[in-house]
């Protein structure tokens, strides 16, 4: 349950970037203060513009900006903000990152790759952050990339309680490859389900081909998990796969919708029931096709704010 405050009463405020204004409306909402003053624009040859519309001096700032698409984009806002914040004399700058772009780019999968999540980080604490707030990062190690607190949210609850409230019977959960198993278990323990696993190959980037199902689903309510749908791929194969190895229907589930091209098309076509994913990444209208559900992070990420500012548990949240 949040803990509502007033803007008169603490020295807490609330901004937020141009990559999704309305979740930052949503959590400020459940907090129960306004969103502070902060305009972002663009000078003419495209250089970031960050304006802020008020005091901040002494006060413990929020900054909500998934580095999202355009992440070059949203990234240079929010580094810009933060440089703005530490120049006014905020007395801690805390950035809340629904999604945290460049993640998949977390170690050196060849020779001569660049580690470019670490390279965020570095940029992120460079600017001056004195904690950072993400979830469900597609890499746990991601956390040991910040020399500043970072508490890692999850948005596994709240799919969980979705598909608990449907009442579907012979769950079975599906990991879509061998990376998300643990993932996937723990779903599974949420609804008292068993799990099946897809045994894939990718070859190339954005390129998934199913080679076996390793579990029970036959005649059962699949519901494949994972942590972001890109392009779509790997799912809709799975889904695919799942179906003519005897599932009886297929439901899809992931916290961030990154949902690049061709995503919408694959998913529209594919025989998946319904695609459930959160609101980290702000969806275009053209993308919110009728089997897509989204639900709302904004209670989890207030209660998360509420405990920093206050020095209470983050895990508690999550016990």
């Amino acid at each position: 349950m949040v803990t509502r405050v007033t803007n008169g009463d603490s020295k807490l405020k609330l901004i937020t970037g141009n990559a999704n204004p309305e979740l930052a409306k949503e959590i400020a909402a459940e907090i129960g203060i306004d969103l502070g003053h902060c305009q972002i624009t663009r000078f003419r040859d495209g250089e970031v513009q960050v304006k802020l519309g008020e005091s901040v001096r002494g006060y413990q700032v929020y900054v909500v900006q998934p580095t999202s698409a355009p992440v070059n984009e949203h990234l240079m806002e929010l580094l810009i903000t933060v440089d703005a914040l530490k120049r006014a004399s905020a007395q801690s700058i805390n950035v809340v990152i629904p999604y945290y772009g460049y993640a998949r780019q977390d170690r050196k999968a060849r020779a001569r790759d660049p580690i470019t999540a670490k390279l965020i980080a570095d940029l992120i604490q460079t600017a001056g952050v004195s904690r950072v707030i993400c979830m469900d990062l597609h890499a746990g190690q991601i956390q040991g990339f910040f020399n500043v607190p970072l508490d890692h949210l999850f948005g596994m609850p709240i799919l969980a309680d979705y598909f608990l409230e449907k009442n579907l019977q012979d769950i079975v959960v599906v990991s879509p490859d061998l990376g998300g198993v643990t993932r996937a278990r723990q779903f599974a323990e949420r609804l008292g389900a068993n799990i099946a696993i897809i045994d894939k190959r990718r070859p190339e980037p954005n390129v998934a081909e199913v080679m076996n199902i390793i579990g029970d689903i036959r005649g059962r309510t699949a519901i494949l998990i994972d942590d972001m749908i890109d392009t779509a791929g790997t799912i809709t194969l799975g889904a695919e796969a799942l179906l003519s190895h005897g599932a009886k229907e297929v439901y899809a589930c992931c916290t961030h919708a990154v949902l690049s091209d061709p995503a919408i098309e694959r998913l529209a076509a594919s025989p998946i029931k319904e695609v459930v994913v959160t609101n980290t990444i702000a969806l275009k209208e053209e993308k919110k096709i009728d089997k897509l559900v989204v639900l709302s992070v904004a209670k989890i990420i207030a209660e998360a704010i509420l405990r920093v500012h206050e020095m209470r548990s983050i895990s508690e949240l999550f016990d």
